[in-house]
């Protein structure tokens, strides 16, 4: 038999951790109210009674005490953004030759603005483009333009204006385009 540490599918896992804790208090407590009443688990000894008031005890105060400090922190929403953004370069299709070859890319910000430092003040507008290629990272940008060096095959490019703390907007701010480099 397991015993589940949350209340239910999706409940937090601090309202289980109580629900057990206030459980084991009342089971304790009647161990013990028994036991030193004279009245039941007389094959217990009387400092086992005792034994178990304290722990009805603790878990009563651990019941109390502990669920806020080991509640999961609900991140505050993601900001949202009114900005656009565009690849200008490459286009849809483009076949780059070399191996590697340097791929330019060029973006279109609309409504938003790129700045150059990092903050936890999420201002709506202001960011950082964040460049994948394949999935990957390849570049944190501060600028509209980089050159790439990419290796010969289809690629799929993906560029995204993120906040000022490098986390994504809600919605996502984001383009997309697929090119081809051949030897």
């Amino acid at each position: 038999m397991s015993l589940p540490l949350a209340d239910g599918a999706g409940s937090p896992v601090d309202q289980g951790v109580a629900t057990m804790l206030f459980l084991a208090a009342f089971l304790f407590g009647v161990v013990a109210f028994q036991r030193l009443r004279g009245r039941g688990f007389r094959s217990l000894p009387t400092m086992a009674g005792w034994g178990a008031a304290v722990l009805a005890a603790a878990a009563l105060v651990l019941a109390l005490v502990l669920p806020p400090i080991i509640r999961p922190v609900v991140a505050g929403g993601r900001p949202s953004s009114s900005s656009r953004l565009q690849i200008l370069a490459p286009q849809p299709g483009e076949v780059f030759r070399g191996d590697p070859a340097s791929v330019p890319v060029r973006f279109r910000l609309i409504g938003g603005k790129i700045v150059s430092f990092t903050s936890t003040r999420l201002v709506p507008n202001e960011g950082h483009i964040h460049l994948f290629l394949d999935g990957a990272l390849v570049s944190m940008s501060y600028s509209l333009a980089k050159d790439l060096q990419v290796t010969p095959g289809v690629h799929r490019l993906q560029a995204e204006f993120v906040a000022l703390d490098h986390g994504p907007f809600n919605p996502r701010v984001q383009a997309f385009v697929e090119f081809r480099v051949v030897p």
